[in-house]
């Protein structure tokens, strides 16, 4: 029987067009998914370029401080001594000692804003101290047996005419004795940590109620945080009982942005002052205490305030970090598409003479991105302050288009 059979080159034929098909088959599926690798492939986040940064500084101005005595000066809101001259050492502070027994008799009697607190009627013992500390020389104010005085009325004998006597009879009210007060200020001294600060008696005039000028600066931050003697300590003159109207002995009251603190005087301590003063800066108020002992008399030390407060206004700066739109960087990424890196708001800062002022500069790599976005921070850093500026991108940030991908498969 005869068998077809197909012709050897008709076979080959066919082979070559099953493997052709095949192969273009193959072709395409590679086309295909080379494309849609290249296409849908994510793409490499492009690191920031950031410009370079320099700590940012300012000339110091020179405070003029006296030629006698000693003293320091600091701020609200600043650490430490600012500034200050002569021997940093403990030093008979005369009425200022005052002060610090305003202080403790409110840390056992506290007094809020407004309050005039508990009355007190004064007796022959009250009259006893008065010719007491009138005959040892000490700087007094009148008694009535049976006058009522509140507590705030008795501060304010302590303090504007610096009434030593008040200052006893304040201590005897409060803790029962001189003796005790002294126990209770020696605790209250070592829980404030003021080590540099002794009190032998409540008015000063004995010689070793001693501070340092260290202390001083932080016991008149401490009285201006008091919102009671804070008050008082701003006050001209009060109308008090049987006394009448007493005058602050501290003569600046006023002058130069003054608004306190305590005055002092003995022969060994010199004419002494504690003083606070608020001084504008920039747009903002910079509230000051400063303290001098050793003057050689109230007239040179008060001119030496004006002096000093003068300098010290100029020794704080509000100093521009960086102002909106400023550019730290920028994004250029492999496609060709480019952004800066600005910043979002202006910002500064208030800093006292050369203080460095340190700059850190992050943002996050990015694919694309959209103008005004979030991508880092600014951070400013002058001692404890901490200020972050918020970066973001000046234009739209592109991604990358159909031809970069399928032309550069491996960036």
């Amino acid at each position: 029987m005869y068998e077809s059979r197909q012709p050897l080159s008709d076979r080959r034929v066919y082979l070559r067009r099953r493997l052709t098909v095949f192969g273009v088959l193959v072709l395409v599926l590679g086309i295909i998914g080379y494309l849609a690798f290249a296409i849908l492939r994510p793409l490499p986040a492009t690191a920031a370029s950031l410009k370079p940064t320099e700590p940012l500084t300012q000339t110091a101005t020179q405070i003029a401080w006296p030629t006698y005595g000693t003293g320091a000066i600091s701020a609200v809101g600043f650490d430490g001594v600012l500034s200050s001259y002569g021997p940093q050492v403990s030093t008979p502070m005369a009425s200022i000692t005052k002060t610090v027994t305003a202080l403790v008799v409110l840390d056992a009697m506290p007094l809020a804003a407004g309050e005039s607190g508990p009355e007190l009627t004064l007796t022959a013992a009250d009259q006893r101290i008065y010719g007491e500390v009138i005959a040892e020389g000490g700087s007094a104010a009148p008694v009535a047996v049976g006058s009522v005085f509140t507590e705030r009325q008795l501060l304010e004998a302590m303090m504007l005419p610096s009434a030593n006597n008040y200052s006893i009879t304040l201590a005897n009210w409060a803790y029962g004795s001189v003796e005790k007060f002294l126990a209770a200020t020696t605790t209250w001294l070592d829980k404030n940590e003021l080590a540099g600060t002794h009190l032998a008696d409540s008015s000063g005039l004995n010689e070793n109620s001693r501070s340092t000028p260290a202390d001083l600066v932080r016991i008149g931050q401490m009285a201006l945080a008091h919102p009671v003697l804070s008050d008082i300590v701003a006050e001209q003159s009060a109308d008090l009982p049987v006394i009448g109207t007493v005058k602050n002995t501290n003569k600046l009251l006023g002058q130069s942005g003054v608004i306190g603190l305590k005055t002092g005087t003995t022969r060994v301590a010199g004419a002494c002052l504690l003083f606070a003063a608020e001084l504008p800066v920039g747009g903002e108020t910079v509230t000051v205490v400063g303290v001098i002992l050793g003057a050689p008399n109230h007239n040179a030390l008060n001119s030496s305030v004006l002096g000093l407060l003068d300098t010290v206004t100029a020794g704080f700066r509000q100093l521009p970090l960086v102002a909106e739109g400023d550019t730290f960087g920028t994004y250029t990424t492999p496609w060709g598409a480019t952004s800066d890196i600005v910043a979002t708001t202006s910002a500064s800062v208030l800093v006292w003479q050369d203080s460095s002022v340190a700059v850190d500069v992050t943002a996050s790599p990015l694919v694309s991105g959209t103008a005004d976005q979030e991508v880092g921070t600014a951070t400013f850093t002058v001692a404890d302050t901490v200020i972050d500026v918020p970066l973001a991108l000046a234009d739209d940030l592109d991604t990358a288009g159909t031809g970069w991908r399928i032309t550069h498969p491996s960036d």
